[in-house]
């Protein structure tokens, strides 16, 4: 609804003042009542751009640029794989044989952190690819720099005659550093080449804790090291057995580590 209004004329002149309050009252009232264009006043329509302009700049992702997949070195001495090449990313230190699914994460700054399966911080990657390596040689963090090429990582694949041979070859192996026998079993079908990746990884983790002045008493009960298929990757230690389940069809990333195993252990 329209206002009506009515002007009338003064009956005798108004003092310059008061001409003045009259005439800002009255385009006061012009401007609340009728809409203002942009394009009526250009100063007002290049400050609100600049404004706009400005704000998006603030609030845009800085670009990213991801690892590439290859052999790195970092400035602690340390080499390693990183292999980006499957749905998880990948890691391997060149001096060990186990291979750790990482799991990127979020940080602050824009980073992106990746994590092992039992949230331990192994790399730190920058918007710009500056990558920082952590590790028990250098646990504050490493600068590492891409310094060549480097195949996929992949669970390893070998026949019933080899596998048999690798039990027994890694049965041996616990039970000398044990001093008693333990038996390694392995009971998979559905992706043998997660449980033999496996079953390395296990015994690796208990030759380490058997090495360990502070985790060698946790093994005194140890008898046998088992591998099995399930829905869940996972790990129990009970009544002398050591039982790794994995999750077949996940890759890598569907059995549990070194770290997650020694923990299991210890914690018992």
């Amino acid at each position: 609804m329209i206002s009506r209004f009515t002007v009338e004329t003064a009956r005798t002149p108004l003092s310059p003042p008061a001409a003045f309050a009259a005439a800002a009252g009255v385009l006061t009232l012009v401007l609340t009542l009728v809409p203002v264009r942009a394009e009526a006043f250009p100063w007002f329509q290049a400050r609100g751009n600049a404004q706009a302009e400005q704000s998006r700049s603030l609030s845009a992702t800085p670009p990213r640029t991801p690892p590439r997949t290859g052999r790195y070195v970092s400035e602690s001495g340390e080499s390693f794989v990183f292999d980006r090449s499957g749905t998880r990313p990948l890691f391997r230190f060149e001096s060990r044989n186990e291979t750790w699914a990482l799991r990127p994460t979020p940080a602050p700054r824009g980073d992106i952190v990746y994590r092992n399966d039992a949230g331990d911080q192994i790399l730190r990657v920058t918007p710009d690819g500056g990558m920082t390596l952590f590790s028990v040689r250098a646990p504050g963090g490493s600068p590492a720099t891409l310094s060549g090429s480097a195949s996929a990582l992949a669970p390893p694949v070998m026949g019933p005659m080899a596998l048999a041979s690798l039990m027994v070859q890694r049965s041996g192996l616990i039970s000398r550093s044990l001093g008693r026998t333990v038996v390694v079993q392995l009971d998979g079908q559905e992706d043998e080449a997660l449980c033999v990746d496996a079953l390395l990884v296990a015994t690796e983790a208990v030759i380490r804790m058997a090495s360990s002045p502070a985790l060698r008493a946790r093994l005194s009960g140890l008898r046998t090291v088992t591998i099995i298929e399930g829905r869940n990757a996972g790990v129990t230690f009970a009544r002398g057995d050591l039982r790794v389940t994995v999750r077949p069809g996940r890759g890598l990333s569907g059995r549990p580590s070194s770290a997650v195993i020694i923990r299991a252990v210890a914690s018992d």
